[in-house]
């Protein structure tokens, strides 16, 4: 089996940034590709997740029915994680980088404990409760299915000896797609005009 970081490290420049592990993802890839498997990482965010429910259940009476809440939410996202695991072996689609994108995804747990925890105060519960908790979880089985369930999987590729980009349409994505089209059209025009 090959060290992955090594040969990450030969690749070119797109290659190497969209494989090399960011922040979240580098905590997860220091430990071996077999425990830092997608569906571990769900489960473990789900369970990041019942943490802060354990604080709401303490101040409101409902302890012992936090562990079967905790299990359920790890079941969730630890199931969500394999199902993205399966679909980045199907379609194999390079990672997403979310560097940029994660200040848009960061709040969302927090507005999440806020929305359950009115939820309970006013005692709305129900929808509104189901809501705040769907908010609250949504960002890591995004991230695990944008981002790094397809960096694992060819990571894995990698480890194995394996071409990691075969039958792939595109193995990376453009830099900077939020640059429209017109502007190459215009920056010809303007060279033309001078």
């Amino acid at each position: 089996m090959a060290n992955w970081r090594d040969a990450v490290g030969r690749l070119d420049q797109e290659h190497r940034q969209m494989l090399e592990p960011g922040g979240l993802s580098g905590l997860f890839l220091s430990y071996p590709l077999t425990w830092a498997n997608p569906s571990f990482v769900g489960g473990f965010y789900g369970f990041l997740i019942a943490i802060p429910l354990l604080l709401l259940s303490s101040n409101l009476g409902e302890l012992e029915d936090w562990p079967f809440l905790a299990a359920r939410l790890v079941l969730v996202t630890a199931s969500l994680g394999a199902i993205s695991l399966v679909t980045s072996m199907a379609i194999k689609r390079p990672p997403v980088r979310l560097d940029l994108r994660r200040r848009y995804l960061f709040p969302f747990p927090f507005i999440g404990l806020l929305v359950m925890v009115f939820s309970e105060y006013y005692e709305y519960g129900g929808v509104v409760e189901l809501a705040g908790l769907v908010i609250m979880v949504f960002p890591g089985p995004i991230y695990v299915h944008l981002s790094y369930a397809p960096r694992w999987r060819i990571l894995r590729l990698i480890q194995k000896d394996l071409d990691p980009f075969k039958g792939m349409s595109i193995t990376t994505y453009p830099e900077d797609s939020s640059v429209p089209e017109q502007t190459d059209s215009e920056m010809d025009e303007a060279v033309r005009d001078t």
